[in-house]
């Protein structure tokens, strides 16, 4: 079994939007951020021509970036949409926030799996750990499959800088929580796929990325 991964880069915020599927053919789509009817078409054209069968949406956290294709691509596949619960409120005010952007988020996507308290999540013949990494936003979290090491990070950590914290719901000090107890005791090796921006290794943000140096080094407190 191997987990195969599309990237699909969407929106003017350059949201990383995923394809996750295997050999069953079965797929999910990882942060619908997909806006302009092109780029729904894009995502859609996708799946069709590599012949696969979408069965759930899910995100990692509810901001509108990573929002705005999950009510169209609901009605479009009849799939359920999957969320931790600590985010419903920033799916709620979506239209709102995304006001303050310039989106238009003509609908609000229903939440009907409620990833709070799930351990895992499954497609086919594959199986995500699910972790809850707070900080960026309440009920952020993010997916681990163990056997290819591969991490899918949203915005809690990017390749050399963190999420923001500066958003509803943030804080500081449980995004690095988050990142030092969740996220690098995964391993070294572990690729992570992030919200934005191009993927990276745990490896490489334990040397470089200058906000968990500081704290591993003990120049920050958190």
């Amino acid at each position: 079994m191997r987990m195969n991964i599309a990237r699909l880069i969407f929106n003017p915020f350059q949201e990383n939007t995923y394809v996750l599927w295997d050999d069953s053919r079965e797929c999910v789509v990882v942060d619908a951020g997909c806006y302009m009817p092109r780029e729904e078409n894009e995502l859609t054209e996708f799946v069709r021509n590599k012949g696969l069968k979408p069965v759930m949406l899910v995100n990692t956290h509810g901001h509108v970036d990573h929002l705005l294709g999950v009510a169209a691509m609901k009605e479009e596949w009849n799939v359920p949409f999957a969320l931790h619960g600590d985010d419903r409120f920033l799916v709620e005010s979506a239209r709102m926030h995304g006001a303050l952007y310039g989106f238009e988020v003509k609908e609000i996507p229903q939440v009907e799996i409620d990833l709070k308290g799930r351990e895992t999540l499954s497609f086919g013949n594959t199986v995500l750990r699910i972790l809850h990494t707070p900080g960026h936003t309440p009920g952020h979290v993010c997916f681990f499959e163990p056997e290819s090491k591969t991490l899918f990070s949203g915005d809690t950590l990017f390749r050399e800088s963190i999420g923001r914290t500066d958003l509803p719901g943030g804080d500081y000090g449980w995004i690095m929580k988050s990142i030092v107890d969740r996220l690098l005791p995964l391993g070294d090796e572990v690729t992570f796929y992030p919200g934005h921006g191009p993927e990276s290794t745990i490896g490489h943000e334990v040397l470089y990325n200058p906000f968990v140096t500081e704290v591993l080094n003990g120049d920050v407190k958190y």
